[in-house]
């Protein structure tokens, strides 16, 4: 059976092509989301829609999904990833800097490259350790989520970040450009974040939801937006996004949280502008503390430019 998925059209997302608006709800490509749009898998107030048709606000989207149960889509395909680049490696850790459109293993619904299969393409022996497609994993980014991962090679290493991420002991710091001038411009956000009732894909701040806390500061302040830095203390799904949306300042570049998607477009984004920066913790080996950095991708780092013209 498909998975059928069906929200309302999100404001941010009103005037995208099909293909472009799925690519941001579920994570898939867009040559994916064309072929769905192709299938008839794609209905728009119970009409099939192609690929290149407009969403409109107030619509009723509904998208099946390839079936979750099938087990082709979570094997783990030994694909190289360009511009997947090695941080560090020793015999219990990989540290890697992941580009924007690619998963951290495989999942319902995404056919593109992985984290694990990219390693396996390079020839790296991770831990065993989890679920057959996610072996290694210990922490993940978003698909549109760029920057700095760990993965386990060892046993031993995959049971001593799993205790560390539990225990809140690794310290992840993300950079972000959010819409306006947060006040004030060094603060925390604690705000329990659960599913939203309302649209599959997407988290919201509810009373319901598990304690989330994020710690920010303004690192330089534009005409119409601000880069920020991110300290997590939490890791729930879309934390960040759904965090600065409450602020009434969503990440760039981010139509499902509510960014304004004129823009996004004016910044040539195609993604929300966010980026694991920073990762530090005790090494599960030598059990020193340790720190590694990344630096922005070119998209990014563009759009940055183009804010700092004004």
């Amino acid at each position: 059976m498909p998975d059928v998925r069906t929200m309302p059209v999100p404001d941010g997302l009103a005037g995208e092509r099909v293909d472009a608006a799925l690519a941001r709800l579920f994570g898939v490509s867009r040559t994916k989301a064309a072929d769905l749009a192709s299938a008839g898998a794609v209905l728009l107030d119970g009409r099939p829609v192609g690929k290149s048709d407009r969403l409109m606000s107030g619509s009723v989207l509904e998208v099946s999904l390839p079936d979750p149960d099938a087990p082709t889509g979570l094997e783990v395909v030994a694909d190289p990833v360009p511009g997947m680049r090695i941080v560090h490696d020793d015999d219990d850790i990989v540290v890697v800097d992941k580009p924007v459109g690619v998963a951290a293993h495989p999942g319902v619904g995404w056919h593109g490259p992985t984290v694990v299969g990219g390693l396996a393409a390079a020839g790296y022996r991770i831990s065993t350790s989890g679920a057959s497609e996610r072996q290694g994993i210990v922490s993940r980014l978003d698909v549109g989520t760029s920057g700095l991962m760990v993965v386990a090679k060892s046993e031993h290493a995959y049971t001593m970040f799993k205790r560390a991420f539990r225990n809140r002991e690794v310290d992840k710091t993300y950079h972000t450009v959010v819409q306006g001038l947060p006040d004030p411009m060094v603060g925390t956000v604690d705000a329990p974040i659960g599913r939203h009732p309302g649209y599959d894909f997407k988290f919201a701040v509810m009373a319901s939801g598990k304690p989330s806390i994020t710690h920010y500061e303004v690192l330089e302040a534009f005409r119409s937006a601000s880069l920020l830095e991110v300290k997590l203390e939490t890791g729930r799904t879309h934390q960040i996004r759904v965090h600065m949306a409450a602020l009434r300042h969503p990440c760039v570049g981010d139509p499902l949280y509510g960014a304004d998607p004129t823009i996004g477009a004016r910044l040539r984004l195609e993604r929300q502008w966010l980026h694991a920066m920073g990762l530090g913790f005790e090494h599960p080996g030598s059990g020193e503390y340790v720190t590694f950095e990344s630096t922005y991708p070119a998209d990014l780092q563009h759009a940055l430019d183009v804010l700092a013209q004004g």
